[in-house]
C-alpha cells in the first residue's frame, strides 16, 4: 500500500477522532514523521473539524448583555431627592404649596406612564432576544446529535466505508459510511473545491446492471460553499455497487454528466 493509498484507507479519520485502536494509532503517527504528506492529511482533517465547531459554536448575543445591565442600572433605587424648604407664608404659602402639589402630581403621572412602557419595551426586547437564544441552542442541539449519530455509525462493525478516489487532477476525495442493514449513508468530504455558482455535487449510487451497463441513482445535490460542513447525513440506499460525485448544472434534473465525474469507488459488497 503506497503513501496515498494509506491516506484514503480512513486512518486519518479514525484517528483524529479517536476511533483507531492502539496499534494503528502507533503505526499512524509513525507515517506522520516518516512522510510530510501523512501529516498534512491528519492536519488539514483536524482543522477542518475546528472550523466546523467553531462555526456551529452558539454565542449569547452581546445585546442580551447590554440590555441586562441597563435595566438593573435603571431599576436601582435612586438617591434621596434634595429637600427644599419654602419659606413663603399665609396665602402665598398655601397658594405655592398647591401648584408644587399639582406639578408633582403631573410629574409623577408621567414618570409612572413613561416607567410602565419602558419596562414593557424592556421586557418584549428581552423576550425577543431569550426566543432567538433559545432557536441557536435548539440548532446546535441537532448538530451535536447528528454528530452523535455519525460517530455511532462509523463505530459499528455492520457499517462499511467506501473510498472515494480522485478521477480528475483536482484531486476530490470523499468517503462513503453505509450500513447497508439500516440503509444510512454518512459521507466525509475530505477535499471537493468551492464551485460557481450555477453548479453543484451530486452523489450517485450506482447498480451493475444484468446487461453490463451502470444504473446511476441520484442521492441529491449538495453545495460547499454554504458552510463548508465536511460531514453530511446522505438519503438512504439499499443496493449499490459503487457511489460516484459529479459536478452538474444547479438544480439538475437528469442523470450525471459522466464528463464531469469527479471521484469514484466501488462497494465491494
Amino acid at each position: 500500500m503506497n503513501v496515498q493509498e494509506y491516506i484514503s484507507s480512513g486512518i486519518v479519520e479514525s484517528y483524529v477522532l479517536g476511533l483507531a485502536s492502539v496499534e494503528e494509532r502507533r503505526e499512524f503517527e509513525h507515517m506522520c514523521a516518516q512522510h510530510p504528506e501523512v501529516l498534512q492529511a491528519r492536519i488539514g482533517f483536524e482543522l477542518a473539524l475546528e472550523k466546523q465547531a467553531m462555526e456551529n459554536t452558539v454565542v449569547p448575543p452581546v445585546s442580551v448583555k447590554e440590555k441586562l445591565m441597563l435595566m438593573i442600572q435603571q431599576d436601582a433605587p435612586a438617591g434621596q431627592s434634595k429637600v427644599i424648604t419654602m419659606q413663603n407664608s399665609g396665602t402665598s404659602r398655601k397658594s405655592g404649596m398647591l401648584r408644587y402639589a399639582a406639578a408633582a402630581s403631573v410629574i409623577l403621572l408621567l414618570g409612572a406612564a413613561y416607567f410602565a412602557y419602558t419596562f414593557y419595551d424592556k421586557n418584549k426586547k428581552l423576550n425577543k432576544s431569550m426566543e432567538s437564544m433559545s432557536q441557536s441552542v435548539e440548532s446546535m442541539q441537532k448538530k451535536v446529535d447528528q454528530m452523535e449519530e455519525y460517530v455511532k455509525m462509523i463505530t459499528d462493525p455492520n457499517v462499511s466505508v467506501v473510498n472515494l478516489a480522485p478521477t480528475t487532477p483536482a484531486k476530490a476525495s470523499a468517503s462513503i459510511y453505509w450500513d447497508s442493514t439500516t440503509t444510512d449513508v454518512y459521507m466525509v468530504v475530505k477535499n471537493l473545491p468551492k464551485l460557481p455558482s450555477d453548479k453543484q455535487y451530486q452523489l450517485w449510487s450506482i447498480i451493475n446492471g444484468q446487461d453490463g451497463s451502470l444504473q446511476p441513482n441520484s442521492m441529491g445535490l449538495f453545495d460547499m460553499s454554504d458552510d463548508h460542513k465536511i460531514i453530511l447525513k446522505m438519503p438512504k440506499v439499499q443496493k449499490a455497487d459503487a457511489f460516484a460525485i459529479t459536478i452538474e448544472k444547479r438544480g439538475n434534473t437528469g442523470g450525471p454528466d459522466l464528463k464531469q465525474v469527479q471521484t469514484f469507488g466501488k462497494t465491494g459488497l
